[in-house]
């Protein structure tokens, strides 16, 4: 790709939530057939509003839709946001077919995206709270026996020391896929620890299903979703992840659609393990399993065990610590858990949104051929 045909990172990316929120707003215009905003009812560290944002383009009655999702992950939302200024910066509303629609909806964990957080304002992972919680909680032994090794109540250097070895030994006993199950496939019974599942749906969780009912998603022939996540894999790279069960007809469009780069967690064929409660299962609630076709857009960033580090301090900060955005303490830990889950440099930045426009327009044309 020659260099005058490079995304203009500078212009798509933003520097904080707000800003973000902003830049979509301002693209968007007047363009939108629909924008509804589902406000959240908490602030921003620095006392700004915060809101789920949904915007339509195309005709109310497509009988296709493209749906971008940012912030899942709340911290994961810069790429997120910056593929769909990105999309609207390189029109994308005026290459859609005439029976496509697409809807932007921008933050759906806005709380997480400005408090630089990947949990939600209840301290919930979202892609491990859609669960039947009418069901008996799934257990997570290994979580439980590491929990205060993973989000030890000190910092200090003697304390970490000894969390770390607790580590190893579970380490050595049940090897490296055993221990990041343990610490990452999802766990209900530490409020205060990493991957919370929750005990009922969280406010985004129950935002989803309103927006999707609001723009009567429910009633179309294809839904694809994009959602953009951060912080697994080589650096750079996006691997469209496929949670739809062997034998689903989501599977089947994913394999059509994105070919031989799809990763599929549950055939061990991805850099992300199988876990319960995946976003993927309320958007297949609210839309429709047999009209659903889902990819988590994964893009990887730097070594784990540095998200590791960064991920302990900020869940350490927000059960132990104190959380004063004007603290240096607060501000360092922030800086290194959004340096990990947004590298923020300009290669970076250029390989999400080309890896982004690949995907998009994968995702129309597989629509387009399911349709005929």
């Amino acid at each position: 790709m020659i260099p005058e045909l490079l995304p203009d990172h500078e212009a798509a990316f933003s520097p904080d939530y707000a800003s973000a929120r902003a830049k979509i707003a301002t693209l968007a215009g007047d363009r939108p057939a629909a924008a509804i905003a589902y406000a959240n009812p908490n602030v921003g560290p620095t006392g700004e509003p915060l809101a789920t944002e949904t915007y339509w383009f195309g005709p109310r009655d497509a009988r296709d839709v493209l749906v971008l999702v940012s912030a899942t992950h709340g911290v994961e939302g810069f790429c997120g946001s910056a593929a769909a200024a990105d999309w609207l910066l390189t029109g994308g509303p005026d290459r859609i077919g005439p029976s496509t629609a697409a809807l932007i909806v921008h933050a759906i964990n806005p709380h997480g995206f400005a408090w630089l957080r990947r949990t939600t304002e209840e301290g919930v992972d979202l892609n491990r709270n859609c669960i039947d919680f009418d069901a008996p909680l799934p257990k997570n032994a290994g979580y439980d026996e590491l929990a205060t090794a993973f989000v030890p109540r000190s910092l200090d250097a003697e304390t970490l020391a000894q969390a770390d070895a607790r580590i190893t030994a579970y380490r050595s006993l049940q090897g490296a896929v055993g221990l990041e199950q343990a610490r990452s496939s999802g766990q209900y019974t530490h409020p205060e620890g990493l991957f919370y599942g929750g005990t009922a749906p969280a406010w985004s969780i129950r935002t989803l299903h309103a927006l999707a009912a609001d723009h009567g998603l429910a009633g179309r022939r294809n839904v694809a979703v994009i959602d953009y996540h951060t912080g697994l894999g080589p650096f750079g790279y996006g691997e469209p992840i496929c949670g739809h069960r062997p034998g689903e007809s989501g599977q089947a469009r994913c394999r059509d659609w994105y070919g031989p780069s799809l990763g599929e967690p549950l055939l061990g064929r991805s850099s992300s393990l199988p876990i319960a409660g995946l976003t993927q299962y309320a958007w297949a609630a609210a839309v429709g399993a047999e009209r659903l076709t889902f990819i988590a857009l994964e893009f990887g960033t730097y070594p784990p065990e540095e998200g590791t580090i960064a991920l302990r301090a900020d869940h350490w900060l927000h059960a132990y610590g104190k959380p004063d955005w004007s603290s240096a303490e607060t501000q360092r830990i922030k800086a290194g858990l959004r340096r990990f889950y947004h590298p923020d440099t300009r290669d970076w930045r250029q390989m999400v949104l080309c890896r982004s426009r690949i995907v998009i327009d994968q995702a129309l044309a597989g629509m387009a051929r399911t349709s005929d």
